[in-house]
């Protein structure tokens, strides 16, 4: 067994329709970058695959960040973000992590830390020979109690932290964890301690109605742990075999357009659209539904539709978008509201008048993008309650909802129906 080295961090990929990991390359510091090597036996492989060929084509020799990056962004995708963060914090500090910075430790020890079943087709190892995956099975009752705990910055005992890690790579800020059974993997999302809305409800009734609009959409359903409501999100990014699963891989958009974190305000849908037409395998299909995801997010009032909740599969099986994921309708005050991504240029004002400025940029004539836009309309008009009542909603929590978030008329001022 190879000792480890702090320093550096191997990383582990899932070949196409692989159900065990080969070790791809390394990671080590550069200053304040962190730059990858891969292997020379990685390279020899008649099957190696880049991670991402935009970003870490198949080449040998140690590759920087691009850009302003200081660790490239398909890597940085498989990172935790700010509720695994803390869920580290915890494990590794204890009740001193409640006050720490989260930037005080290294990403390395981020990427070390985290759970294994991580998104896309990556995990990192401190052995270049010997793969040993981070995991720790638990019940949903089980991984709630943790995640409760630790929203409300309350110490937690070593089992029940151990419980949390599995789900520490999966991205997003509000409280969650991982699930498996048999046949599916699951994201569990949980009510957060500073929820004053029902914040559960809100994201299953805005899938389901993504998928009554006919959106390619992960797959959702609600159940009930400790008392609490819990959104089970079916995850894409698996596939059982009888050997066991195989991973997909995936970048976020984000990364798709080489931009840092601090560049993401700067992430549009029409230069992601742009990145699809050159190389998605079905440019086409693939627009139609950034298209009409846009409008989607516009209508039902999901305005943190930013550039890490769009992504596409990456591979030797191609590129293509992934289904949809993360809809959520966001409180806002009064009516006016902004998308996270920009639309086109600098517009971001949440009207789907816009949508159809930049229609062409989807390969869509004004004609078909209006028809999507009143599709969707009539869609929610006419499901949206029903959809309500299916996630357990009173007749308070709709009408926090209808005309506020749900079709606001800021949304459709100015836009004329055909």
């Amino acid at each position: 067994m190879t000792t480890s080295d702090p320093s550096k961090l191997f990383v582990w990929i899932w070949l196409a329709d692989h159900t065990e990991p080969v070790v791809a390359g390394v990671l080590e510091p550069q200053g304040k970058l962190l730059t990858f090597n891969y292997g020379k036996s990685y390279l020899a492989r008649p099957d190696a695959e880049p991670i991402f060929a935009d970003e870490l084509p198949l080449t040998p020799g140690r590759q920087q960040p691009q850009g302003q990056m200081l660790l490239a962004g398909a890597i940085r995708d498989s990172a935790p973000d700010s509720w695994g963060r803390r869920v580290i914090l915890s494990r590794l500090y204890g009740s001193q992590a409640a006050s720490m910075d989260p930037g005080a430790i290294s990403e390395l020890t981020y990427l070390r830390e985290s759970g294994s079943d991580r998104i896309g087709r990556l995990d990192f190892q401190d052995s270049p020979s010997e793969y040993i995956p981070r995991q720790n099975d638990a019940t949903l009752d089980e991984l709630y109690n943790a995640a409760q705990l630790l929203d409300q910055n309350k110490t937690l005992s070593q089992g029940l932290a151990d419980a949390l890690q599995n789900g520490t790579a999966i991205g997003g800020a509000r409280p969650k964890a991982l699930l498996t059974d048999n046949e599916k993997k699951y994201i569990a999302k949980f009510s957060a301690s500073a929820d004053h809305h029902p914040m559960v409800k809100y994201e299953y009734l805005a899938m389901r109605l993504a998928k009554a609009c006919e959106l390619n959409v992960a797959p959702v359903t609600i159940t009930k742990s400790l008392g609490r409501d819990v959104l089970l999100i079916e995850r894409f990014d698996r596939t059982p075999t009888t050997n066991g699963w195989a991973r997909k891989g995936m970048v976020s958009a984000l990364t798709a357009l080489g931009l840092d974190e601090l560049e993401a305000p700067y992430a549009s849908y029409t230069d992601f659209a742009q990145w699809l037409r050159a190389h998605s395998d079905e440019p086409k299909t693939d627009l139609k539904e950034l298209f009409s995801r846009l409008v989607f997010n516009i209508l039902c009032g999901n305005t943190d539709d930013h550039a890490r909740n769009h992504a596409a599969f990456v591979g030797s099986d191609g590129i293509r978008l992934t289904p949809a994921y993360d809809i959520c309708p966001q409180l806002r005050v009064g009516e006016e509201s902004s998308q996270g991504m920009l639309i086109g240029g600098t517009q971001r004002l949440s009207q789907v008048v816009h949508c159809l400025e930049v229609a062409a940029d989807f390969l869509l004539s004004t004609p078909e993008a209006k028809t999507i836009i009143d599709q969707q309309i009539a869609t929610l008009s006419e499901q949206w309650q029903t959809i309500a009542e299916e996630a357990g909603m009173n007749e308070s929590e709709m009408n926090s909802l209808w005309r506020r978030q749900l079709l606001n008329p800021f949304a459709l001022y100015d836009y004329k129906p055909t």
